[in-house]
């Protein structure tokens, strides 16, 4: 009997603080994790599984400089492929990263993932983000 309170308890407690998080905690957390999965079928084939790159073929993603820098480009490069040299950690990358077949919620969602992994700390980057920027890329 006490085994039963006990564990109805620690429920009631597991309840209690999952309903105290935030909206924004939570669609954070629905964004990070559908994008971990994104980018392991679309991204980490040559960008590693830890954002390292390829050599001086593949820019890593472990430089959170770059992209808070091009934050407002990373949806266009996603959605359009990247095409320009680019330099990332002062190293330069000529190689060509194919456009991705990814709807504007999966795009916002693996940019989450990876401004948030790799050392990467920058926030939740969202669709209406998404939206904006593709409607402005070149």
């Amino acid at each position: 009997m006490k085994f039963k309170i006990i564990a109805v308890l620690l429920g009631f407690i597991g309840i209690m603080a999952y309903s105290c998080q935030s909206e924004e905690k939570i669609e954070f957390m629905r964004y990070y994790t559908a994008g971990q999965e994104l980018y392991k079928t679309h991204c980490q084939n040559c960008h590693g599984q830890n954002g390292e790159g390829l050599a001086a073929l593949i820019p890593p993603l472990t430089d959170a400089a770059y992209l808070k820098q091009h934050r407002t480009q990373l949806a266009c490069y996603v959605k359009n492929g990247l095409k320009l040299p680019i330099l990332v950690n002062g190293k330069a990358y000529n190689g060509q990263m194919p456009p991705a077949t990814l709807a504007s919620v999966e795009i916002a969602q693996v940019l989450t993932y990876i401004q948030n992994s790799f050392g990467n700390k920058a926030g939740l980057h969202n669709i209406e983000e998404v939206n904006t920027e593709v409607s402005k890329c070149e």
